[in-house]
């Protein structure tokens, strides 16, 4: 009887399926995780969301599949760019106008942690097909988990602001050349020509898309109250359907919805702040989006070779960043004890490199199976490590809440580059 499905047929009734069911249920368990472990053990929430997706991924989790594509996708790509909309947008030019070093800081370290993890890479005997995308990859900082780290432990100061700045604009370049570089991995070319033109059109596209939504979202806070329920509403739905947008045309969606951000905050001067409304929904895409990144990740097999070039890309990435942000300090305005930290809290990777992964996955399944391999288990490491290493560079550094007085719902924006 328990084995017939035709006994089972008369009694189920069709529904949104299995797959939705389990969903569910992580979600339930992931936020019951991440409320404990920020309650009772003074971590991030977001460290218990990658817990959960990380054991769901190892016992096997069967409701994601790789390459990402559809509704797990679009989801993900949804997530991460309300987050970046919501980072570029308290970016100013001005901060870089005034202290020019700090935009050389960002240059410097993302070139040091690509050539590192790329030289790396071939010295372990990887082809520069492989260590490419791989060094393109482990170039972006997160400013994902960043900002969940800095919300959940309500950390301002200037360390907070220099994380976040060199995170969001690491991410900017990672995000503009990774996604050309996938439209190059799939049709390798001799020109020069050719192999720049996708650059020019993953670039081009997401900045027409980030023009359009940030003049929507300005006409918007011209005519609806910044603070209102339907704002909110409105603005969610147009990142949506500006992420939608940009994949469809061939841009970067978490691309154009950064850059749309700091257009936003250059045009509109005055001082706004992320829809308190927009609370509840954006921290359920949160969560969703990093379970669903650790329970990808953690379903990449490990194999001692696999081990080994996680391990050495790892620690190039983690000391090209130190080193990196150390040499474009001098001249920065910040004391030798700040740029430590900061070079801690730029370690972790998450659902940017993923997305960056799961394009060249998409460009070429069979040759981005190395890739995947490589890059999958170094997310997941970092994805957990580096949410403590930032937690610990916060606190250190005096800018964070002391444990005792965070609240254990707090998801109170940061103010950031200003």
């Amino acid at each position: 009887m328990i084995e017939d499905p035709s006994f089972w047929a008369q009694w189920l009734k069709p529904s949104a399926g299995f797959d939705t069911l389990q969903w569910t249920l992580l979600l339930a368990l992931a936020s019951l995780v991440g409320y404990l472990f920020q309650r009772h053990l003074q971590m991030p929430k977001v460290l218990g969301y990658a817990v959960v997706g990380t054991l769901a991924g190892l016992l096997g989790f069967s409701a994601t599949a790789w390459p990402l594509q559809g509704p797990a996708l679009f989801l993900l790509e949804l997530g991460v760019a309300i987050v970046l909309f919501e980072c570029g947008g308290r970016i100013t030019l001005r901060w870089f106008r005034h202290n020019p070093m700090v935009l050389v800081q960002s240059l410097v370290e993302a070139t040091l942690t690509y050539g590192a993890v790329y030289y790396t890479l071939i010295w372990l005997n990887l082809p520069a097909a492989t260590a490419t995308p791989l060094a393109l990859i482990a170039m972006a900082a997160s400013p994902v988990v960043l900002a969940r780290v800095v919300n959940d432990t309500r950390a301002v100061g200037p360390v907070t602001d220099r994380s976040m700045a060199l995170a969001t604009l690491s991410t900017l370049y990672a995000l503009t050349l990774g996604s050309a570089k996938a439209e190059i991995f799939a049709r390798p070319s001799a020109s020069l020509w050719q192999d720049i033109t996708p650059v020019l059109v993953v670039l081009g596209v997401s900045v027409i898309v980030a023009a359009l939504l940030c003049l929507a979202m300005r006409l918007a806070l011209r005519l609806m109250n910044p603070s209102s329920e339907n704002t909110s509403i409105l603005m969610l739905a147009l990142i949506a359907a500006a992420t939608a947008l940009a994949a469809h045309l061939g841009g970067s969606a978490p691309l154009a919805a950064l850059l749309g951000g700091m257009l936003l905050k250059q045009l509109h001067q005055r001082p706004w702040a992320w829809p308190r409304q927009l609370g509840t929904a954006s921290s359920l895409l949160t969560m969703l989006m990093f379970v669903l990144v650790s329970t990808v990740a953690a379903q990449a097999p490990w194999t001692g070779a696999v081990a080994l070039t996680v391990l050495a890309l790892v620690v190039a990435r983690l000391l090209s960043k130190a080193v990196g942000v150390g040499l474009g300090n001098i001249g920065s305005g910040a004391s030798w004890r700040q740029a430590v930290w900061v070079a801690c809290a730029m370690a972790p990777m998450s659902a940017v490199a993923l997305l960056i992964t799961s394009q060249f996955a998409q460009a070429a399944p069979e040759a981005a199976q190395a890739i995947a391999g490589t890059a999958l288990p170094a997310i997941l490491l970092l994805e957990l490590l580096g949410a403590i290493l930032a937690t610990v560079a916060l606190r250190r550094a005096g800018e964070s809440a002391t444990p005792a007085h965070i609240p254990a719902s707090s998801n109170t924006p940061t103010k950031t580059g200003n």
